[in-house]
């Protein structure tokens, strides 16, 4: 059991600064979310979504936000007569997702009950504890990395179990007092986030500006200089072009699907269970490390011999990535390969360095269609491409010289705007630590100055002891004696419940 002073599961030395601190402000207390009777549960899953607004909206873990704020912009619809809703001031936590994304939560602030999947956990906490408190404490919980510390990895993604997260400890302040803060966090949080949307704005007109340069790049409407130089050598063979592709193009181009001019492969992950697969000679791309940049280094390594696979192969320098699943922005965007290196199954390669193409310029187009080919993607609560996707994807191939151009100038073009990007992430960086600064003052008593009169938090865990202690536990049944033979159950005429009856005498 947790007190004032105490510290509990995932307390000090647990990863995340809420729950570190020796000693708490007189009124506080730490407790578990189990002790404190706060109610766990899992949504539902749906693969069939809709965007025409049929059913009800179908909250899924790219609908809370790094910021911990619900974001519906993405809205997906499901028919559901279920109850398995959360409501207004509800607490919505991220059960599974990538194990850097695990853990996001947020405040519930629609005035309509909204559908959730079971990638999403409903917390509803007892009478004296905020649910707006409760949620920036946990969402802060996982921005300093405690949920990280304690999740499960699976093969896709990870998760934090139930009785992980129930054994999660949080500090509670006085009732008045966590009015207070979270008045303080909203008036505060205003101009963070007011900030972090001005860079954003900033950093995607740049974005908008590149993707204009492409835009006319891959229709030859760029300046006569910037099109007319090199070799006009048609490289794609009568065989595999395409009649007409989704646009037109200038004479001496020509429209093929990327599958008919590379080779598509999809990688896959040793089994994390035979330490002799990791840690060797082998770079490994995960889908998390395709961003729209050259890869030259991994996070992670793996050996020859784990390479059992015919596709899942070592693939040379030069060869373009693209992340096939990934919540956010991950899912469409693509790399190219600058070492030799493996990769996962949530990620496809294509050899463009055994042709005559420049990668890059696939590698462009990939950017060029980003947002279409994330719109592509089929599943449920985690939409993903797949090998037959990315093979049927229409490409214009110009001449060899045309292509050189345009590489040259949109990598010009990139440059310039390298400068502006840098600017935007330092902006982000210090509204980061500007916004976990303000929450760890929160958390630690150093927001808001205590009041004396308020009512201790100890008594909300008094109240909740009493109530389970006055709970009418149900009679345990009577072992039957060994020398007594077993009496058929007798009809009740309640249907029996599934999974009971191959246990059921006949």
């Amino acid at each position: 059991m947790t007190t004032d002073s105490g510290v509990g599961p995932g307390g000090s030395g647990s990863g995340g600064d809420v729950t570190d601190a020796e000693e708490l402000p007189a009124g506080w207390v730490r407790a578990t979310l189990g002790e404190l009777g706060v109610e766990v549960q899992p949504g539902f899953a749906s693969g069939k979504h809709n965007r025409d607004g049929k059913g009800i909206l179908h909250l899924r873990p790219m609908n809370i936000t790094r910021n911990g704020v619900l974001d519906t912009l993405d809205a997906r619809y499901v028919v559901d007569n279920s109850d398995r809703r959360v409501e207004l001031g509800d607490v919505l936590f991220n059960n599974t997702n990538s194990p850097a994304l695990v853990g996001k939560t947020a405040w519930v602030d629609s005035v309509e009950p909204l559908a959730y999947s079971n990638h999403m956990t409903r917390l509803r906490g007892p009478e004296g504890l905020d649910g707006k408190f409760l949620a920036a404490q946990l969402h802060h919980m996982w921005a300093t990395g405690y949920f990280k510390s304690i999740l499960n990895n699976h093969v896709n993604q990870a998760s934090v179990s139930r009785k992980a997260l129930l054994d999660t400890v949080i500090v509670v302040p006085p009732l008045a007092e966590q009015h207070r803060i979270v008045a303080k966090l909203d008036d505060q949080l205003v101009f963070i986030g007011a900030g972090e949307g001005s860079l954003g704005i900033a950093d995607a007109k740049g974005g908008h500006f590149l993707q204009a340069v492409l835009h006319d790049a891959l229709r030859g409407k760029l300046a006569p200089e910037d099109l007319s130089e090199g070799d006009a050598q048609v490289l794609v063979r009568d065989s595999v072009a395409l009649d007409r592709g989704p646009w037109d193009i200038p004479d001496g181009w020509r429209w093929a699907t990327i599958g008919k001019l590379f080779k598509v492969a999809v990688g896959s992950t040793p089994s994390r269970g035979n330490s002799a697969y990791w840690g060797g000679d082998v770079p490994w791309v995960s889908s998390g490390e395709v961003s729209f940049a050259r890869i030259s280094s991994t996070r992670e390594s793996i050996t020859v011999d784990s390479i059992t696979s015919p596709e899942a192969r070592i693939h040379p320098p030069g060869t373009v990535m693209i992340a096939m699943i990934g919540e956010g922005r991950t899912r469409g965007q693509a790399a190219i390969l600058d070492i030799p290196a493996a990769h996962n199954q949530n990620c496809a390669s294509i050899r463009v360095s055994e042709t005559a193409i420049l990668p890059e310029f696939v590698y462009y187009f990939l950017m060029a269609r980003y947002e279409e080919t994330r719109r592509e993607a089929s599943g449920g609560n985690q939409p993903a491409l797949n090998k037959g996707k990315v093979e049927n994807l229409e490409i214009p191939i110009p001449p060899l010289g045309t292509q050189r151009n345009i590489v040259a100038r949109v990598q010009g073009l990139e440059e310039d705007l390298r400068g502006l990007r840098e600017a935007v992430t330092d902006g982000w960086a210090r509204a980061s630590k500007l916004r976990n600064a303000l929450l760890h003052a929160a958390f630690t008593g150093a927001l808001m100055p205590q009041d004396p009169d308020d009512e201790p938090a100890s008594v909300l865990l008094d109240r909740i002891r009493a109530q389970r202690s006055a709970e009418v536990r149900p009679a345990r049944r009577k072992r039957a004696s060994r020398m007594t033979a077993p009496t058929a159950p007798q009809a009740s005429g309640r249907p029996i419940p599934s999974g009971t009856q191959e246990a059921l005498p006949l």
